[in-house]
């Protein structure tokens, strides 16, 4: 497991100077199987790998393993915990490049997420940035899902 560690600037427009920097890594997360059964719920999405824990024991991950798309839903939560914007109006989560769902993520395993910056442009108003984000396994660092997130401060 990675010491969390964050990296804190004053406002959108410092984000500029650190594309390329290795911005943290957050604390650890993870997600149970009354989560995964909830996600399906409001997705529609219960495949029997996610939701049923009987039959999966026999399948292929010999377990349930959470849905990818949850996992790529918890980036921004881990995003912020390496993150910190001190004074802007407003974040939006402007959209993703690059997504992979690298290893299946089995319910109750301990994940936490690195991220690096990417880019930083000036837009009308604040920043838009991009940062490459790996969600890993906490005990042994292999990679469960990788995304590019991209994302907007305004000032």
């Amino acid at each position: 497991m990675r010491s969390p560690h964050k990296t804190t600037v004053a406002n959108p427009a410092a984000l500029l100077e650190l594309v390329g920097a290795e911005l943290g890594a957050s604390g650890t997360r993870s997600i149970t199987q009354d989560q995964v059964h909830t996600f399906a719920d409001v997705t529609g999405d219960h495949q029997w790998i996610h939701v049923d824990v009987q039959r999966a024991r026999s399948g292929p991950f010999g377990t349930t393993i959470v849905h990818g798309f949850f996992t790529l839903a918890l980036v921004p939560l881990l995003l912020a915990d390496i993150l910190e914007v001190e004074s802007y109006s407003m974040g939006v989560n402007y959209g993703l490049d690059r997504v992979r769902f690298v290893k299946p993520l089995p319910p109750g395993t301990e994940i936490q997420a690195t991220a690096t910056l990417v880019s930083a442009t000036p837009i009308d108003g604040g920043v838009q940035a991009k940062a490459a984000v790996v969600v890993e396994f906490a005990a042994d660092g292999q990679t469960c899902c990788a995304a590019e997130s991209v994302f907007r401060y305004y000032a």
